[in-house]
């Protein structure tokens, strides 16, 4: 139940409006004059304050004062005489949310307040909203370990609360996005809007339009005037997805925005200043683009103050366990799909092993798929996807080498011997003798690759110096 002080200097009115809002089943204190409101707000917290504005020792206007100094989430009515509505109007100005002229009736005063409280909970869900957008968009929320992924996060710390343009370059399905979202909920434009426009997606005739708003009539087909993605974004952020997609002829356009903060939209002649920060993404290697006259130079170094480089799945590898992990456990919460806890070991070195050229999105439907159609908690080989089974099959076809039998035959022992001993070597030299991470490679513990060391004699060469 909402909690309401009411101030004023006059007993019957304070009584009348105390007992009228308790019958509504508001908690209501009293005060009599500003003194004793701000005392009183120094020690409880309210929702509400309804405060006279004129008063003999402390007048309303220093109560709002007080109220949006040490408790902004508290919100002001303000009671006034007829004579004095110009102050109201001040005091509307200095963050009151209403005000009231008297004699109050009880009808009004339950409207102004129920509005107030409606107002002040609508401010609450969205401050709750926005950072739960927050959490959510946390670089943490950014699934990996490895030295790439970390050097995002770091990036992501550096730059969030700056406004210099980012552009974001990765194959696509790599996150491109969350990385844009996760800068800007983490910037001081978070509580300003986000606003995404696929590059892409959009018809290069309609995109402009898209863009920058039109006005009614500034072509076939305009019937009203449309607001544009920047004007939208104005006070946050515009996330240009797939920027190396935009015509020429945007891409001039869009210069002068980046310069000026200013355009006019479609069929307009009024100057629209925008104050918005430009995150961009593509797949394509622009500089290329450049080369090829398909992207303009100025526009490039305009964008890419800050470059983002995003890693593909297949660079990363060591990070597709703990994906893995983290999809299983997201499809779990569906109570359609078949409670899959965990992959065997043949299963998970399969899609370790997998190059992804879908990137971590692919990797996504693929988790997603099996938790649907797989019947057992434990899934096998036998359940991933077909491409994948053959790939991971031509993988160990192609680790074992090639051996004939010679006429006098051979010894198998002293051949498996031999392999295992290039397998270690080669693992030692790829993980430049670390053994923790060459048994990693050879998916065995450190103690046993220490052993087999001992065992086969491998010791590390060095070159000879002239």
């Amino acid at each position: 139940m909402a909690k309401i002080l009411v101030i004023d200097d006059e007993m019957l009115v304070l009584g009348a409006m105390a007992e009228t809002l308790r019958a509504r089943g508001y908690e209501v204190e009293t005060a009599h004059g500003g003194k004793e409101g701000i005392e009183k707000l120094q020690s409880n917290t309210f929702d509400l304050v309804l405060t006279d504005i004129m008063m003999p020792d402390i007048d309303g206007m220093e109560v709002l004062k007080h109220v949006g100094t040490n408790s902004p989430d508290t919100r002001c009515i303000i009671l006034t005489g007829y004579g004095s509505i110009d102050g109201s109007v001040e005091a509307i100005k200095n963050g009151a949310f209403d005000y009231i002229t008297k004699p109050v009736t009880p009808e009004k005063l339950w409207l102004s307040v129920e509005k107030a409280l409606e107002f002040r909970g609508l401010e609450a869900e969205n401050i709750r909203l926005k950072k739960e957008l927050q959490r959510k968009y946390h670089h943490k929320n950014i699934i990996g370990t490895s030295d790439a992924i970390k050097r995002i996060y770091r990036l992501i710390d550096k730059v969030s609360d700056t406004d210099g343009a980012v552009l974001i370059n990765g194959p696509s399905g790599t996150g491109k996005e969350l990385i844009a979202r996760a800068i800007h909920y983490n910037s001081s434009r978070a509580d300003n809007p986000l606003v995404t426009i696929n590059c892409a997606a959009i018809p290069g005739e309609l995109l402009e339009s898209e863009i920058f708003g039109h006005e009614k009539g500034a072509f076939t087909g305009a019937h009203k005037r449309r607001i544009g993605r920047f004007e939208m974004a104005n006070g946050g952020t515009v996330f240009l997805d797939e920027v190396g997609e935009m015509s020429p002829a945007l891409q001039v356009k869009l210069l002068r925005v980046l310069q000026e903060q200013e355009f006019e939209r479609l069929g307009g002649t009024r100057t629209i200043h925008v104050d918005v920060r430009i995150i961009s993404a593509t797949n394509k290697n622009l500089t290329v683009a450049i080369n090829k006259g398909k992207f303009r130079e100025d526009l490039y170094y305009r964008l890419n103050v800050i470059p983002i480089k995003v890693p593909s799945l297949k660079q990363r590898k060591s990070d597709i366990p703990i994906l893995i992990d983290h999809f299983l456990k997201k499809f779990q919460k569906n109570k359609k799909g078949h409670k899959v806890t965990g992959f065997s070991a043949e299963a998970l070195k399969a899609l370790c092993d997998y190059d992804w050229p879908g990137n971590v999105r692919e990797l996504e439907n693929v988790v997603k798929g099996i938790t649907i159609l797989c019947e057992n908690t434990m899934a096998d080989i036998g359940d991933l996807p077909e491409h994948i089974q053959e790939y991971h099959m031509s993988i160990r076809h192609r680790a074992w080498p090639e051996q004939r039998i010679p006429e006098r035959g051979i010894s198998l022992d002293e051949a498996v011997k031999d392999f295992e001993k290039k397998l270690i070597l080669d693992a030692l030299e790829k993980s430049n003798w670390v053994k923790s991470k060459a048994a990693k490679l050879l998916n065995i513990k450190r103690t046993t690759l220490v052993e087999k060391i001992k065992k086969r004699n491998i010791e590390k060469t060095v070159p000879a110096v002239a």
